[in-house]
């Protein structure tokens, strides 16, 4: 997809999603110095939040602290369900677009009551109700959407928390303008039209990946830009148990497969249901593959990206409005108080 084409630049989100390559290039991680400061006290890290605002950009901050080995425990979880939980020895991190989010609200009235004085939100606006009850507020940089889907705004949190964790970590973000020009490739690469075929025709959209992020928030992007129904399948779920239910006409896209999986998701998925399977991958895998750049620290954005141009393509191709959805609202849940 390019701004060159009446077909896309007509939309608000497909704007949006191209504005997401300069919001990577323009990141200043030296914003992060403030939560890093304070969180360097702390010995246990929350993330919450709602919908897009948690899925890629939490996920993804405790994927690569998995995999580098950092020291701090973290959990994620919904606001209300976090209601339930003690979180006196958690500093809690959330994330809301609006700032105005209730499920989020909420949670900070109910942890500030208790005397908890660890809480921080980030949001897109100034003086939103989340900053007023936040020990510390960061307002983000991108600007403000007008497409429904978030897209710009979650990369920018995901890259706002990286760069927190990597202030903890003493270090700093480096190689942004690759990411950038990666993501815009991602953006922008041809999707073949026989892909965009199948994801269009097929009543169920599965999206197989790890547990960073990146496939639960395409399968969320997928009811907002396609109107179709999808699921996110865990790792290896897909060959264990479901496929009892899946049918030929459905299709499984995974993101950056294991290498060592990809037989079995042949033998289960393609051989055994009969259905189409296609990769989003940094390199070609047995199945057909929209290839991607790889870049060292921002592979999930560009998974991401990528993604999102196929959904594009798919909800172009069904004659979708993707800015003007019938029941989704920018602002799930809207504080009131």
């Amino acid at each position: 997809m390019n701004l060159q084409n009446e077909k896309y630049a007509k939309y608000a989100l497909v704007r949006e999603m191209l504005e997401t390559s300069e919001v990577i290039r323009e990141f200043d991680p030296e914003s992060a110095n403030a939560w890093a400061a304070s969180l360097s006290q702390e010995n246990r890290i929350f993330f919450t939040g709602e919908g897009s605002s948690r899925i890629f950009p939490a996920k993804r901050a405790m994927y690569e602290a998995m995999k580098t080995g950092f020291p701090l425990p973290m959990a994620t979880d919904g606001a209300t369900q976090a209601l339930e939980y003690d979180l006196s020895r958690h500093a809690v991190l959330a994330a809301s677009n609006s700032g105005k989010t209730k499920e989020v609200v909420r949670l900070f009235k109910g942890l500030a009551a208790k005397g908890h004085k660890h809480c921080y939100g980030m949001m897109a606006h100034a003086g939103a109700p989340l900053a007023e009850i936040s020990r510390q507020a960061h307002i983000l940089s991108c600007g403000a959407e007008k497409a429904v889907a978030a897209t710009k705004s979650v990369v920018e949190q995901a890259l706002f928390y990286q760069a927190v964790l990597a202030k903890l970590r003493k270090t700093t973000l480096e190689g942004l303008p690759a990411a950038a020009q990666a993501v815009t490739d991602a953006l922008q690469t041809s999707i073949d039209p026989a892909h965009v075929k199948a994801v269009a025709n097929a009543p169920v959209i599965y999206f197989s990946g790890r547990n960073n992020g990146v496939a639960e928030e395409l399968t969320l992007k997928t009811n907002e830009i396609t109107r179709k129904k999808s699921a996110f399948l865990e790792g290896t779920y897909a060959v264990h148990g479901i496929e009892e239910v899946m049918n030929p006409d459905e299709v499984v896209v995974l993101v950056e497969p294991f290498p060592d999986e990809e037989e079995k998701f042949t033998q289960v998925l393609k051989t055994g249901v009969g259905m189409q399977v296609i990769a989003i991958s940094s390199r070609q895998t047995s199945f057909p593959t929209i290839r991607i750049p790889s870049v060292k620290g921002y592979d999930e954005y560009v998974q991401l990206a990528a993604g999102w141009n196929l959904l594009v393509e798919v909800g172009i191709a069904l004659g979708i409005d993707p800015d003007k959805p019938v029941r989704a609202r920018k602002v799930g849940n809207e504080f009131l108080g």
